[in-house]
C-alpha cells in the first residue's frame, strides 16, 4: 500500500507513520508528501526520508478546480491508495478525494462531533474543551469528504483530563498520543479490521 500525506506545518503524525513503515512496523510504504506552505518543515524531514514532496497551493494554483486537480494527478502519478492528512489546514476537493477512491484519513484533537467544523484546530479546540468543563478528550481518526470534520469516524482515542490541566496540558496529552493512535488504527485498516469503503 503506498500513502502520502498532506500537511501544512510539521506533520509529527506523517513523521511517526513514516518511521514505523520504514522499520516494518507498518506494511506499507511512505511515498510521497504534499504540502500548502513552502516553509513547512516537513518538507525537510519528508525529504531526508526518501519520499518525493511537493508544494501545492493556492499560490501555485490560484483557481480552486485547478489545486484540486493538480493534487489529484500528483496522487494518481504515484500510485497512492490512501491519503493521511496531519495537519493539512486546507478543505480538500472532489478530485483529490476521488483520485484515492475516498480513502482520505485525517486525525483531529477532539471526541468527534464535538468540537469539529470550519475555524476548530489547534489551540481553538483544546479551549474549548477546557471551556465546557470535559473530563475527556482525545482524537478522532476520519474520512474526510467536501467538508469539515463531517467524514464517517473510524476510530477514536480517549484521554482523561482534570480541571487543573491547562490548556497546553490538555493539547500536550492529546499530541504525545496521536502519533500512535494514528499508526495503530492504520494498522487495522490493513489488516482489514476497519473499513474504508
Amino acid at each position: 500500500m503506498n500513502i502520502a500525506f498532506l500537511a501544512s506545518y510539521n506533520g509529527s503524525s506523517a513523521h511517526a507513520i513514516t518511521d514505523a513503515c520504514l522499520n516494518r512496523d507498518l506494511i506499507a510504504s511512505p511515498v510521497l508528501l504534499i504540502t500548502n506552505n513552502k516553509n513547512s518543515t516537513a518538507l525537510e524531514w519528508a525529504e531526508n526520508k526518501g519520499l518525493k514532496t511537493a508544494c501545492l497551493n493556492s499560490k501555485t494554483y490560484p483557481d480552486p478546480a485547478e489545486l484540486d486537480h493538480a493534487i489529484a494527478e500528483k496522487l494518481q502519478h504515484h500510485k497512492i491508495n490512501i491519503v493521511c492528512c496531519s495537519g493539512y489546514m486546507k478543505l480538500l476537493g472532489p478530485r483529490t478525494i476521488e483520485a484515492v477512491d475516498g480513502q482520505v484519513l485525517n486525525i483531529h484533537p477532539a471526541l468527534l462531533p464535538k468540537y469539529g467544523g470550519k475555524g476548530m484546530y489547534g489551540e481553538r479546540v483544546h479551549q474549548a474543551v477546557k471551556d465546557n468543563g470535559d473530563t475527556e478528550t482525545g482524537s478522532t481518526i476520519h474520512l474526510i469528504n467536501t467538508k469539515y470534520d463531517e467524514g464517517r469516524i473510524l476510530a477514536q482515542n480517549k484521554i482523561s483530563i482534570s480541571p487543573q490541566d491547562s490548556v497546553s496540558d490538555i493539547a500536550n496529552k492529546v499530541k504525545e498520543a496521536e502519533p500512535q493512535f494514528y499508526i495503530d488504527t492504520l494498522c487495522k485498516i490493513l489488516k482489514g479490521d476497519i473499513t474504508l469503503d
